[in-house]
């Protein structure tokens, strides 16, 4: 197992098995094709559900406002559908539909160095 290492092995990885988060975010960031994996406690989820109305769980989805990346939730997050799904990034048409929706999705997302603009906003603002 290894840690604290996340951007080395995206540099390195081919596909990834990402948990909902920052993480997945960072992953499409990194052009590496994911299937988004996440299980919660029953009454954990259904409390969830009845109180965030989100159509996706992934930054990546929520963001492009559409299904770029399979998320596999509670009863869907399986053996076989795991497989399933890590085969069509690892290979195969799907895979090449992933990076190219990536790229839209950097396009959407701006140049690099948000938190430098929006902080000489701040300065320029409210001196």
């Amino acid at each position: 197992m290894i840690t604290n290492e996340t951007y080395d092995l995206l540099c390195h990885a081919h596909a990834a098995l990402v948990t909902s988060g920052t993480a997945t975010l960072e992953t499409a960031l990194f052009n590496v094709p994911q299937v988004v994996c996440y299980r919660t406690g029953f009454f954990t989820y259904q409390i969830a559900k009845l109180v965030v109305k989100i159509k996706f769980i992934s930054l990546v989805n929520l963001i492009a406002d559409k299904g770029i990346v399979t998320e596999l939730i509670q009863g869907d997050f399986n053996l076989n559908n795991l497989k399933v799904e890590l085969d069509k990034v690892i290979s195969g048409p799907t895979r090449q539909i992933v990076l190219n929706e990536y790229a839209e999705l950097q396009k959407l997302m701006g140049p690099a160095g948000a938190s430098d603009r929006v902080a000489k906003l701040i300065v320029k603002n409210f001196p």
